[in-house]
């Protein structure tokens, strides 16, 4: 079961200029690491730049949907015909992540809090 797109992770170059952009947009950041900048917009949303977005194959912006059991959602996306991108691994706070292609090779991000 999923909660929807609750996290849009955006892949940029220049991490300081983006959060400059992005800072217009969001108002100051919940999260400011080197790694990592993350605005919590109300409503459960939340947006992130990745300064190492692009080097882990992103694009564009990747929704990630909330779910309870990131395996099960992983496991049930790929006999749905997704193909892997990146298996499941822990990214701080015990947060999990994943991410597959869909049929049309659309990146789908998994997300378990």
């Amino acid at each position: 079961m999923s909660e929807g797109i609750r996290t849009v992770i955006v892949p940029v170059a220049d991490l300081a200029k983006a959060k400059a952009v992005y800072g217009e947009l969001a108002g100051a950041p919940a999260q400011d690491e080197p790694y990592y900048v993350g605005y919590d917009l109300g409503g459960g949303l939340h947006v992130g730049l990745d300064p190492n977005g692009h080097g882990k194959g992103m694009t564009g912006p990747v929704g990630y949907w909330h779910v309870e059991d990131i395996e099960a959602s992983l496991e049930a996306l790929l006999a749905a015909g997704a193909q892997t991108v990146s298996a499941v691994r822990n990214v701080g706070t015990g947060r999990r992540i994943a991410t597959v292609r869909d049929t049309d090779g659309n990146l789908i991000g998994l997300l378990q809090p």
